[in-house]
Parts: structure tokens; sequence; C-alpha cells
């Protein structure tokens, strides 16, 4: 797990590029790398958290570290209900401030005019219950930080601690660099909570009627859109990536 100082806590955020921040952060521990995000940019900066058990480390710094941040959720209308109880624990539980976003109808609006859309066009369903609100919240953000990271797919294995989107926003990646043996073994140190589906093989949660359980053999996202030759739900996509995830 990477332990390395932060040289310059308080960094030139309008002097330096994106690129000179994510070198100049790529040792610095999750803590310190949020503590500049929540110094350099509040309030204009928000975390969004899919509140599953690898989100769970990045919840707990944020709570301790910027405790102010507001933490995002795109309420899809198609989450596991044990989702949403794991993500109410873990509000109360760290003392989170729980922001709540849905597509533009709403879930139950969503349901009404599209009905089971995830079946026919699963891109186009994320697009409207995530990508399309998440731009809406990126429009009054400088900086955005999101739990992904390099171990996960073949596409996030290049992540930066710090990019630059298409939209002028800060994407802040704290945990890049981490392993799921350093999600692990970060939650046994703190004794934190895990996703009540963890012990039953659903190693990453999404919305329920896109996500299945996974052997030991398989990887941690292949259980996400299973037989659609898809791993990303859109958000970490820039319009240039459109189908790197397939």
């Amino acid at each position: 797990m990477t332990r390395g100082p932060l040289a310059d806590p308080k960094l030139p955020t309008e002097l330096e590029t994106p690129e000179s921040l994510s070198r100049h952060l790529e040792e610095a521990r999750p803590e310190e790398i949020l503590r500049w995000a929540w110094e350099s940019f509040r309030p204009a900066v928000a975390l969004t958290s899919s509140f599953q058990t690898q989100s769970v480390p990045l919840l707990h710094l944020v709570s301790r570290v910027a405790p102010e941040m507001p933490v995002l959720f795109l309420d899809t209308g198609f989450h596991f209900q044990e989702t949403l109880a794991f993500r109410d624990h873990l509000v109360e539980l760290l003392g989170l401030a729980l922001k709540v976003m849905t597509a533009r109808e709403g879930p139950q609006g969503f349901r009404r005019r599209y009905g089971l859309l995830y079946r026919s066009d699963p891109d186009l369903c994320c697009y409207l219950n995530k990508v399309e609100p998440m731009n809406l919240a990126q429009a009054e953000l400088r900086a955005w930080v999101t739990g992904i990271r390099r171990d996960q797919t073949a596409h996030r294995s290049e992540t930066k601690v710090v990019s630059k989107l298409s939209n002028g926003t800060l994407k802040i990646c704290p945990i890049a660099r981490w392993t799921s043996n350093d999600v692990r073994e970060y939650i046994a140190r703190y004794d934190l909570p895990e996703h009540p589906l963890a012990s039953k093989g659903f190693r990453s949660i999404g919305c329920a009627p896109c996500t299945r359980a996974v052997s030991d053999d398989e990887g941690e996202r292949e259980g996400r859109w299973s037989g659609k030759g898809k791993t990303e739900c859109g958000l970490h996509l820039e319009p240039g990536d459109r189908g790197a995830e397939r």
C-alpha cells in the first residue's frame, strides 16, 4: 500500500498542469491526496461512490480527512436493496454528506418511459441513469474524486492520479495505485463493514439486473454486464474512449 510522503500538500493548482500534479501526487498517501483536493477546490469538489465493499476505504478516509465533502450516489432505481441499506448504514456510521442523483425523470419516471432498457441497450441505460446526471453535477464542480483503481480492468490500468476531463473538470483518483488486497487490508485494519452481498460472490456490484456473482478465478468486474461485452458504465470514458471497454 502506498505510504510515500507528500512533499508539498499545498500545491499551486492554478500553475501546475494536470500531468505535473499527477506526477507530484503519484507517491502520496490517499489521505494526503484527499486533503489536497479538499483544500484546493472546496466547495466545488465531490466524491462519487457506488457504496460497495471496495468503496469503503475511500469513504472512511473522506470521513476522517474531509467530512464535509459531498458524496454523490447515482440512484438508477435498479440497485440491490442490500446496496441501498449498506449506503444508509455507511452514511450514518461515517457521517457522510450524501447527495443522491437520478435520471431526469427520476427512477419511477424512467421505468415508465423506458421500461427494461437495460436489456435492449445497456449503454443508453447507463448513459441516462449515470453519465447524464454526472455531467450535470460536474458543471458545478472544479474537481471530481473517484475510487477507481488500475488493477480493476485493462481500460483502467493507465489511470492517472490527476487528469483533466474534456469538460475542464479535474478527475482525482486517490487510490489508483491500490490493489484489491490493499482494499481488504484497510477494511480489516479498521474493522469496517462489507457489503452484505460480498460473501455471496459479488465482488463488484452495480445495478441488480446487470450484476452477477463471480467465481474465484474471475476478475472482480467480470460479473458486470455479463455477456454484453461491456465493463464500464461510461462515467470513466471520455468521448474518444467510446467502445474502449469492449
